[in-house]
């Protein structure tokens, strides 16, 4: 009788630990920027608790600096942090020890833009005309990329450093173009206010696709196992915002009331179609072609072997 008794002790005490659930595993993510759109399924894995049921606790932390992630990852100072993909690169090329190990936007979302009633139909007509941008370095190189495209040079424009005022320069007509406009936050903030513009997407006039936004971490922790599960809750965030984009709006601004505005409003189901799909995978042709790019236009002195700049979790 003792033995039944011991025995069906040891079995519920059993049950008791197999059944009690496991605390959550935390995990610290930098942005690249305060909370706004770009950073929606991150957003709505944490409210519908998609990191939860991955064994998960995330913090999100607004950077004081969009470059901080990137330092905060050297230094380990955080888990993963938000970049972009030509940063990385050239970060990597100067040795810092950071790895992509997901994607979060998976196109450019920079863009040239003319106003409709300029009289420039097409980038050819760009010829004689000046373009605004905001600074030097891959903004120029794009630039000249896309002239070259359409069989123009810098010397068929004049390039003028606007700053960060691209919408004022193009609204005051002190240039006849701008580059580097958001197309998913600035070019529907100017259709708001009724300026009616025309955008030119430079991965479609001469440019390598290229990632919006990636998930970075320290090559030392390119085999930690929270990373995987990080991956597979924003992969059902990004599947329950194309599902349920107005509610996921409203769950947003509730949270962030700040945010409340048309032009977030809109931002919001703008940015939806650049989701990563699937946040762990990327292609591996696009990063070759995009490191080929920057070398031959000497922003990086070297090109990586692709399994150097990132990986599949």
């Amino acid at each position: 009788m003792k033995k039944i008794l011991t025995l069906c002790l040891l079995c519920f005490t059993t049950f008791v630990f197999a059944a009690a659930p496991k605390t959550p595993e935390k995990l610290t993510v930098i942005l690249d920027w305060f909370p706004n759109p770009n950073h929606a399924p991150l957003i709505i894995a944490a409210q519908k608790g998609f990191f939860k049921e991955e064994g998960l606790e995330v913090k999100l932390i607004g950077p004081s600096d969009p470059t901080d992630p990137p330092k905060w990852i050297a230094a380990k100072k955080a888990d993963i942090g938000i970049t972009y993909e030509p940063e990385l690169m050239e970060q990597i090329d100067r040795g810092l020890p950071l790895i992509r190990v997901g994607t979060l936007i998976d196109k450019p979302l920079n863009c040239m833009v003319v106003l409709k009633d300029s009289g420039i139909k097409n980038l050819a007509d760009l010829k004689g005309k000046h373009i605004g941008s905001s600074s030097g370095g891959l903004s120029s190189v794009m630039i000249k990329a896309v002239l070259t495209n359409e069989g123009l040079s810098n010397k068929d424009v004049d390039l003028i450093n606007v700053r960060y005022n691209l919408s004022q320069a193009l609204l005051s007509h002190k240039v006849d173009a701008v580059t580097g406009m958001m197309r998913n936050f600035e070019v529907p903030q100017l259709e708001l206010t009724n300026h009616k513009v025309i955008a030119f997407f430079p991965e479609e006039h001469g440019v390598p696709n290229y990632s919006e936004l990636v998930f970075i971490t320290h090559l030392d922790n390119v085999k930690d196992k929270r990373i995987p599960h990080f991956m597979a809750a924003l992969k059902k965030a990004v599947a329950y915002l194309d599902e349920h984009p107005e509610e996921t709006w409203l769950q947003f601004i509730k949270q962030y009331p700040e945010a409340n505005n048309p032009v977030n409003r809109e931002a919001w189901f703008t940015t939806m179609p650049y989701f990563a799909e699937d946040p762990s995978e990327f292609d591996f042709e696009d990063w070759q072609r995009f490191a080929k790019f920057l070398k031959q236009n000497h922003l990086i002195k070297k090109i990586q072997p692709i399994s150097r700049y990132a990986v599949m979790v």
